[in-house]
């Protein structure tokens, strides 16, 4: 009823009598819980422009911020837009022509950039913490007070104004509104198109916060078979499952293992030795309808699983990647011979045979010694079916690829004695031609072959021979077309092993001459992968796997924004030990997550070194610009003990310029 500013008046402070009419005036119009505000005027400051002797008009200010809900119910601010006009008068939304901030700041006088930022940058924390105040308000109130169970607010326009004091620029906040700045905002973008501006900022944050609890709800009581529970990285796999409501039913070898109270049912089953997957297969089928399950979805997020998962879909109709798009997949010689025997994928792009590397299968030393003839120097000889590059190693010469098989053939024989790294597939090895360029993982989620959004994050250099990794950043440094090369790369290859419908987890290094395939894990990304990706992109890709497997398309946002970069460095039993049992304890790294010092994440849950060793941790540093975020984790592990000339930090560091 009052919306605009028809019943706004300005008056002296010597004025008492006109005051008092107009407070009368108003009086005889306002109904049962209305009322009036009688407060301080606050004039627009006035910038003194040195040079500049003419008169100039007294004009006022108004700073209009549109602030969406976000991910996880945090405050947003979209966009920030102003109106100018008479000082004298209320200045209202429809009355002025929208324009913003930077030009209203230097047709007003100021043109210094920093000042200028540090002025967007306190628009930006006062009307989040408006927002937040309103949204923790109603938190307060109950359901019949916010207008039913899932009633909220989720944005909010907050007008601001420019004054001073003692010569200090201070911001002003004047009203909170629900939809005078969305409307704002809208006119300012519908404007901006003519010369091409980009369009939707203002609402984009809202229409994605809407799409997500969209999606959300209709995830909500999902049937999900899951096969594999994994270990301590996978943790967040069952809490997540908790608060989407999803109902999981874990087939897992281990009884037990603690996921098996964290889900809807637990069914034991041995599935280690993965060459009888499926006999497997048919058990859990069989399993399945024993127990009158009626499943929506089925999914692994373990790498030794996803040969069974695609063999079970296969068997309920349910939707996943072909089991022999999952073998070809799984197996990394099979993965490189089955694309460099692929030829043009058609007339518009090159074939996925260029991104494969000349590699060769072994079982034998026979097999040794013909993959040394066909193979240039220097060479990197791994575990077929292998995870987390244990058992990797950079070879200079056939008598090193000798030495290494003899080795690997009698320190890993079979799942006992290194769970989880693939060993149930047996312990066969490759050889393959040495890449050098810079190493980057592409996380796509596919649907029927359609790529649906695509995530590229780079790592510092490998620490050599064994090239475990050190450190990664994200978003990319890349430029856009050395981006997009990557992306094309990592679709085309999974495309031609057949991959269609999942969240997968392309390895690549990216040359002089383009990109190279290291090898494709046909699951999500592992490590802090899913973590990083929701925290930055607001998309969570364990959702996105969820949704996939049940025949639910996700809608995720076109080329999100980054929120921020991440930057982070892998801590090792066998290089750490001292500093994890003292200065960087885990005691210590939880409490620097909690107050956003950190991000951690935790990989292992046990201090133990071994010669083939995963990382037990990945502590991280957030900052609006990579650069800074750098700056800190090299401060923050230097505190902490995680840098040293053994494990120097900032060389791993150094690539991410």
């Amino acid at each position: 009823r009052w919306n605009g500013a028809q019943a706004v008046s300005f008056h002296a402070k010597s004025e008492q009598g006109c005051v008092l009419q107009a407070v009368l005036t108003l009086l005889e119009t306002l109904e049962e819980e209305e009322s009036i505000l009688l407060e301080a005027f606050i004039p627009t400051a006035h910038v003194v422009r040195p040079g500049n002797s003419s008169p100039q008009p007294n004009l006022a200010v108004r700073i209009c911020a549109v602030v969406c809900r976000s991910r996880k119910d945090q405050p947003l601010l979209s966009k920030v837009v102003c109106g100018v006009g008479r000082a004298d008068k209320p200045l209202k939304h429809q009355a002025t022509v929208p324009q913003t901030l930077e030009s209203s700041l230097r047709q007003w006088g100021l043109k210094d950039e920093a000042q200028i930022a540090a002025i967007h940058a306190q628009i930006k924390q006062k009307a989040e913490a408006a927002m937040k105040a309103f949204m923790d308000m109603e938190d307060g109130l109950s359901v019949e007070q916010r207008g039913g169970r899932r009633a909220q607010t989720d944005i909010i326009g907050v007008d601001f104004l420019l004054s001073s004091e003692e010569q200090v620029l201070q911001l002003v906040a004047l009203e909170m509104n629900s939809q005078l700045c969305l409307e704002t905002c809208s006119v300012f973008e519908s404007m901006g198109r003519v010369v091409g501006a980009p369009a939707g900022e203002a609402a984009r944050p809202l229409v994605e916060t809407m799409m997500r609890r969209a999606q959300c709800h209709l995830m909500e009581g999902k049937h999900v078979l899951v096969i594999g529970a994994g270990g301590v990285s996978k943790k967040f796999v069952w809490e997540a499952a908790r608060d989407y409501g999803l109902k999981i039913h874990l087939v897992e070898s281990d009884p037990n293992h603690f996921a098996s109270q964290l889900v809807q049912t637990f069914i034991h089953y041995d599935t280690t030795d993965h060459k009888r997957d499926e006999e497997h297969a048919q058990r859990l089928l069989g399993l399945v309808q024993e127990r009158g399950l009626h499943l929506d979805g089925c999914l692994s997020y373990w790498d030794d699983c996803m040969v069974l998962t695609a063999l079970v879909c296969e068997g309920l109709g349910l939707r996943c990647s072909s089991p022999t798009a999952m073998r070809v997949a799984k197996q990394k010689s099979r993965t490189h011979l089955h694309l460099l025997r692929r030829r043009k994928e058609g007339a518009r792009w090159p074939s996925a045979a260029l991104y494969a590397v000349p590699c060769c299968h072994l079982e034998s030393h026979t097999d040794v010694e013909r993959a040394a003839s066909h193979i240039s120097f220097p060479g990197v000889m791994k575990l077929e079916y292998g995870a987390g590059a244990v058992g990797v190693k950079l070879v200079e010469d056939a008598q090193q690829c000798h030495l290494h098989f003899d080795k690997i053939s009698r320190d890993l024989q079979d799942d006992s004695d290194h769970p989880g790294i693939g060993l149930g597939w047996g312990n066969a090895m490759l050889l393959m031609e040495y890449v050098s360029g810079t190493e980057h993982d592409v996380d796509l989620v596919m649907y029927e072959g359609r790529m649906l959004g695509a995530f590229v994050s780079d790592n510092g250099p490998t620490r050599v021979p064994n090239f475990t990794e050190t450190a990664a950043c994200m978003p990319t440094c890349l430029p856009p077309d050395r981006e997009a090369q990557l992306i094309r790369a990592a679709y085309q290859c999974c495309l031609g092993c057949g991959l269609t419908d999942g969240v997968f987890n392309v390895e690549l290094k990216l040359t002089a001459s383009g990109p190279k395939l290291i090898e494709i894990n046909p699951r999500m990304g592992g490590f802090y992968l899913r973590d990083w990706i929701q925290e930055i992109y607001g998309v969570d890709i364990m959702l996105a796997s969820v949704m996939v497997a049940c025949g639910v398309v996700p809608l995720l946002p076109a080329r999100s924004r980054p929120r921020m970069h991440l930057v982070g460095v892998m801590c090792l039993v066998s290089q750490h030990l001292q500093a994890l049992k003292s200065t960087a304890s885990l005691e210590t790294l939880q409490a620097l997550h909690e107050r956003g010092v950190i991000r951690l994440n935790l990989l292992d849950d046990e201090l133990v070194s071994s010669e083939y060793e995963e990382p037990y941790c990945n502590v991280a540093c957030a900052s609006s610009s990579r650069r800074e975020a750098c700056l800190k984790l090299l401060g923050i592990c230097q505190v902490l003990g995680i840098d040293s000339p053994h494990y120097p930090v900032a060389h791993f560091l150094s690539h991410f310029k």
